[in-house]
């Protein structure tokens, strides 16, 4: 198969393909093991190398684990096989065992992550275990939004109501069937979050008093595009294209240099390029309308993915066979040693000494090779 560009996409899709196999292996490599040596579960170690209390997941950072759940889906949907399914599955369980009380929490961003995770599980990998999950964090998300405000909070009972929690939440609802509510959020983030001078996101208010932050972090554009994208086809309604649309053009403007996603991050942060890179993915291959802007949308989508994976493999470390990525993917990827983790601090986790130490940015390398590969297979 040759695209509209004259590439043969089916070497470039197994090219990628062999990277996101590589990725997969090196988080397998480094991070999986047994929780608490309990048969039938499975963790990511949240740093490599590990501290002692990290391998005895006394830190285990829930949100993360939801990714690396998301991961192995992607894996899994690349090229099935029953370790993968079975992966996804271990891991699963082993959030709901370390998670003690169950598998909720008081953070609406957490849940929404796990919750897009299981769903996708189920519905793509046919993995049934997971239902009392998703119905548990559906019936949690649902609940949690406020009429008054027209929104979720970012955990429970908090006056902060931001695009990190609704965001997700908002895909999770569309997803699960629940596009009434879907909708009343993306209308929210449009109308209470969109800078109007640079088009992108800002992070979030305090509500009552109306007190905005104003940070324009990669992961808000890219829940907001995953949202926006998601309604436009499953509703029609054309606000929802045109929002994507615009959102895209404000990323290119103010996020990407050189074609490739700018910027780096560890701790919570080292997952926020991937998750931007995810929806970027899902806008190339999903965003419906065949008029010019639909169609150069799609397609500048899908070259911020590629070159952004390009940029990220060259300039990865190989360790033992297997890649390490770069926290930024502009610049080469340096070999983390085992001090300088990162702490807790206000509800998120710092970014270790080196951020290439941390599970976050090697999760993000991992979407990346996916995403690469996905938009390749499609014949961008």
């Amino acid at each position: 198969m040759t695209s509209r560009t004259g590439r043969n996409t089916e070497s470039s899709a197994a090219l990628w393909a062999e990277r996101a196999d590589l990725a997969e292996s090196a988080i397998v490599a480094r991070h999986l093991r047994p929780l608490w040596a309990i048969p039938g579960t499975t963790l990511g170690v949240v740093g490599w190398p590990a501290t002692k209390r990290e391998r005895a997941f006394m830190f285990w950072h829930y949100w993360w684990q939801a990714h690396l759940i998301d991961c192995a889906v992607d894996a899994a949907n690349r090229a099935p096989t029953p370790i993968r399914r079975r992966r996804i599955s271990t891991i699963a369980q082993g959030m709901r065992t370390r998670n003690l009380t169950g598998w909720t929490n008081n953070y609406y961003d957490d849940m929404a992550w796990l919750a897009i995770a299981l769903e996708r599980a189920e519905r793509t990998q046919g993995i049934t275990e997971v239902r009392g999950g998703l119905l548990a964090l559906e019936k949690d998300l649902y609940t949690g939004f406020e009429p008054q405000f027209g929104a979720v909070p970012w955990r429970r009972g908090s006056d902060y109501f931001n695009a990190p929690a609704n965001g997700p939440v908002g895909i999770a609802m569309a997803r699960l069937g629940r596009y009434t509510r879907a909708q009343e959020i993306s209308d929210w983030l449009d109308h209470t979050l969109r800078d109007k001078d640079s088009g992108l996101i800002v992070d979030g208010i305090h509500l009552p008093s109306g007190e905005i932050e104003t940070p324009t972090y990669s992961y808000c554009q890219g829940v907001v595009l995953g949202l926006e994208t998601e309604l436009a086809v499953h509703t029609g309604e054309p606000r929802h294209v045109d929002r994507a649309v615009r959102l895209l053009a404000a990323i290119e403007e103010h996020l990407v240099a050189g074609g490739v996603v700018a910027g780096d991050g560890g701790g919570d942060g080292g997952l926020f390029n991937g998750i931007l890179i995810r929806y970027l993915a899902l806008m190339a291959l999903m965003l419906p309308g065949e008029e010019q802007a639909q169609v150069n949308a799609r397609r500048g989508a899908a070259a911020i993915v590629c070159r952004s994976a390009v940029a990220a493999w060259e300039n990865r470390l190989d360790v033992d066979g297997n890649p390490l990525f770069g926290a930024d993917w502009r610049q080469p990827a340096r070999l983390p040693r085992i001090s300088g983790a990162g702490m807790l601090e206000g509800g998120s986790i710092t970014a270790s000494r080196t951020p290439e130490r941390d599970l976050s940015v090697q999760l993000s390398g991992w979407k990346l090779m996916e995403a690469a590969h996905v938009v390749c297979a499609a014949g961008f």
